[in-house]
């Protein structure tokens, strides 16, 4: 018998779910999607998830020989996150003394900015190369990147087909100033702020640490900002 999968939109924040059902006094797919669900629901709307689908796995054949219970309740194990591959408790809190954990899948879609074209390693990202769609979150390795600006102007690690999620982990920081530079040092302090010129000893995107030299050969460490600038705060 093929396993039961029920799928479940969601609206902006609003869960479209159903109370949590009462447990049965044995293990049963339609009501633990029933008492799931909600529990799913919630989790979904905050991470902000557009849709989810709950699919009970393979069950041990050692249920049909559980010890008859009157009344069972459901629980959520300590730490689990809510998507992907978990585990569903089940104890029997009246007629016999038993708790089994039933496998479930819980795969999730959520809105993920993902390449507009294929893309060559080095590239530049710009707005054009990227588009929105709604992709299944839980076959990625990590989280997709979710705001759009946090990927503009990074630098990629390695060509990226069509289509496919980008996440950090796949980019770097284009540089803003380069080993060598000729750089232009703001040095901030309480109520006052003095310029003067640098060289960068490395390289670093806007917002990294880099170490430059000043023109009467101290060596400092500040931020790097666009134009070449580095900021140091006393």
């Amino acid at each position: 018998m093929p396993a039961l999968r029920r799928p479940f939109f969601l609206l902006g924040t609003l869960a479209l779910a159903a109370s949590a059902a009462a447990a049965p006094a044995a293990p049963d797919e339609t009501s633990l999607i029933d008492w799931l669900e909600p529990q799913v629901a919630d989790i979904a709307a905050r991470q902000g998830f557009s849709r989810f689908e709950i699919t009970p796995g393979r069950w041990p054949a050692s249920l049909s020989r559980l010890a008859p219970c009157e009344r069972a309740e459901y629980f959520l194990p300590p730490g689990m996150r809510g998507w992907g591959r978990a585990s569903v408790g089940m104890r029997c809190l009246q007629g016999a003394r038993w708790t089994v954990m039933l496998p479930v899948t819980v795969a999730t879609w959520g809105p993920a900015w993902v390449a507009a074209r294929a893309l060559p390693a080095g590239a530049q990202l710009a707005a054009e190369d990227l588009q929105q769609q709604e992709v299944e979150l839980t076959l990625e390795p990590a989280a997709p990147v979710g705001d759009v600006a946090g990927l503009e102007g990074r630098t990629l690690l390695r060509t990226v087909p069509a289509g496919q999620p980008l996440r950090l982990d796949m980019t770097r920081a284009t540089p803003v100033v380069q080993a060598g530079d000729p750089v232009r040092l703001r040095v901030v302090g309480s109520g006052f702020q003095i310029t003067s010129s640098g060289q960068a000893l490395g390289s670093a995107g806007a917002g990294q640490s880099v170490r430059v030299r000043t023109e009467a050969g101290k060596v400092l460490s500040g931020v790097a900002r666009e134009g070449r600038v580095v900021e140091i705060a006393l």
